[in-house]
């Protein structure tokens, strides 16, 4: 059976190479992503092992049924044999061998510089839009990345001296940028490792927080509730005293809006456990209302965010069929599951498995997740009558105004705004130019483009063509086998001295030319086949504890019966004429058409009015 099966495999690569799998009729392309998801999960899931020093912190109540009963905020016990696994303060694994994952070093670090990369490969003269996507996309993929990876505070000592071109003009000479605070016991006789800051887990950590401190300062310690103010905002003290050289630091005012409306969120669902178990505590309607919204999160992450952003036939059917199984969402809701498998009904409720490799997130899907061109220089609000009320530029609705701009937009017309607007296109020469000179709210500057090819050096991740091939894909030999824009074959050549092995893997993805609806690379689309499933698939919240008995028949119901649109319409109702007719929320809006734009903004008033 082994070698039968190995034999599928080696054809199923042998035709991806010289067909492609997108462009295989849909039942055989479904059948190819099956035997490639399989083959990645034997052969690129590697551990780095747990640190020496972690240890289970101790148990406040003394209780073990806690553990078993939700999540806890620093993610132990989400395994319950292995009680670190994922959890705070663990490993980054990898997808690559580790002889493979060596951190390149002094000269090769900065050959080429990161910043003439930036400059001459990444700056964006005219922005190119992706007129399939809307700006909330674009949102949801920063607000997802802030559950899954955090590095933690850069290392302050000894910076990267990053050298610097005649002509450029950075102010400081030469460019430093901090480096990634290593993990201090690596494994013996193995590559460095590095350690997270956040859980491993897909537990909605970007709401709820990463310690216990910010979890009781959020919550309203009322029915199970979150803290929002009358006029509907989250509290403006709530980050008060957040370190804004960490996470806090990237907020502003888009990412804002998908926190308050998952924030209500929540407390939609307090209402509905409220009335359905009269009788809970505070506790515990929190903790189920955070696991049932944690799990509607990432439900519209894999049915509606991926399958925007990977708009081909074949993979839009394939991430239906991971939630809902290929047997297909009307059999899932009519009869529930009809087997175990995850192929057949899907990863919600199958067993867990960790395929032979205990759980963690890896470096490499941090490099795969590396999407800044999605986010535009410039935002023009309008009001729902249509009409512009501010074009700002990102420092005006960074961290530093957040709330205040947000107050004036309104969430209304924040959220039409995001939703009538272009992303970019995730390729070379469409960087922000502002991340290129970012001022970050904690007052130091950096450019972003040069910081993500350094970070991927810096961390081990390999260049491109090793990348490629170690996700199995079809070697490239040449820049014309990269890419076939000329312009780009002539630029990457002068800048990677005509070696195409030295080319940066986030280049590299950014080069490559996209299968039909690919809003990213299909080398990086190898990794969401195996990590996207995989977070599911460890994760005994959404296995084996997929029932009743975790989440309550509500709870289920809530996650089965809700997605994007109705969690947009539930707390926005005036946004319907804009999703009207629109088959993903994360796809282009309709701009509010003139005989609908009273009836919006009347209902806009009203929903102020009552707030």
């Amino acid at each position: 059976m082994g070698r039968l099966s190995n034999a599928i495999d080696e054809l199923v690569q042998r035709v991806d190479h010289s067909v492609g799998w997108h462009r295989l009729p849909r039942p055989l392309g479904i059948y190819a992503l099956i035997r490639m998801r399989g083959r990645l999960r034997q052969r690129n899931l590697h551990d780095t092992g747990l640190p020496a020093s972690l240890s289970i912190p101790p148990d406040g109540n003394g209780s073990e049924a806690r553990h078993r009963s939700g999540r806890e905020i620093d993610g132990t016990f989400t395994d319950i044999d292995s009680p670190l696994m994922g959890s705070t303060g663990t490993r980054f694994g990898r997808n690559v061998p580790l002889e493979d994952s060596y951190p390149d070093e002094p000269p090769r670090l900065f050959e080429p510089s990161p910043r003439r990369v930036s400059v001459e490969l990444m700056t964006r003269n005219e922005f190119l839009p992706a007129k399939t996507l809307n700006v909330l996309a674009a949102v949801w993929t920063q607000f997802e990345v802030h559950d899954w990876f955090s590095h933690g505070r850069n290392d302050p000592d000894a910076p990267f001296e990053i050298p610097l071109d005649d002509g450029d003009d950075w102010p400081e000479r030469p460019m430093q940028l901090l480096r990634t605070t290593r993990d201090q016991a690596p494994p013996e006789g193995g590559a460095q490792t590095w350690i997270t800051a956040d859980t491993h887990w897909w537990d909605a950590s970007q709401l709820y927080g990463r310690t216990n401190e910010y979890k009781e300062r959020a919550r309203a310690h009322e029915d199970g509730k979150l803290r929002v103010d009358p006029d509907g905002m989250l509290p403006a003290d709530l980050d008060e005293g957040a370190d804004l050289s960490d996470v806090a630091g990237a907020n502003w005012v888009a990412l804002s809006v998908l926190q308050t409306l998952f924030t209500l969120e929540h407390n939609a669902i307090c209402d509905r456990l409220r009335a359905e178990y009269p009788t809970w505590a505070d506790d515990r309607l929190y903790d189920k209302a955070r696991l049932i919204n944690g799990a509607l999160m990432a439900k519209i992450h894999t049915v509606d965010w991926t399958p925007a952003l990977l708009a081909h036939p074949t993979t839009v059917m394939g991430m239906h069929a991971q939630w809902w199984g290929l047997a297909s969402e009307r059999v899932n809701r009519m009869f529930g599951r009809i087997s175990k498998s995850e192929v057949l009904s899907g990863i919600p409720g199958s067993p867990t498995d960790h395929h032979g490799v205990p759980y963690s997130l890896t470096e490499e899907f941090v490099t795969v997740y590396r999407m800044h061109p999605l986010i535009p220089d410039e935002y023009t609000f309008r009001g729902l009558d249509d009409q512009v009320i501010a074009e700002l530029t990102f420092a005006e609705i960074n961290a530093l105004h957040t709330h205040e701009r947000l107050g004036e937009i309104t969430m209304p017309n924040a959220l039409y705004s995001l939703g009538v607007s272009y992303p970019g296109a995730v390729t070379l020469h469409n960087y922000p130019r502002f991340l290129q000179h970012f001022d970050r709210p904690d007052g130091t500057l950096m450019d972003l483009a040069a910081t993500d090819i350094l970070r991927t050096r810096e961390r081990g991740v390999p260049r491109y063509t090793r990348f490629r091939e170690l996700l199995h894909r079809k070697p490239v030999r040449s820049f014309e086998d990269l890419t076939d824009n000329k312009q780009w074959i002539e630029e990457l050549r002068a800048i990677y001295d005509n070696d195409i092995d030295k080319v940066d893997t986030v280049v590299g993805l950014f080069a490559e030319p996209l299968p039909r609806g690919f809003a990213f690379s299909d080398t990086a689309f190898r990794l969401f086949i195996l990590m996207a499933s995989r977070r599911l698939k460890s994760d005994r919240f959404f296995t084996v504890d997929y029932t009743p008995e975790m989440y309550t028949r509500a709870g289920l119901e809530w996650v089965r019966d809700n997605d994007m649109r109705s969690v947009l319409l539930r707390h926005f109702p005036q946004l319907e004429p804009a999703l009207e007719g629109v088959a993903n929320p994360f796809a282009p809006w309709r701009r509010i058409p003139a005989r609908s734009r009273s009836a919006a903004v009347e209902t806009a008033a009203g929903t102020h009015a009552a707030s």
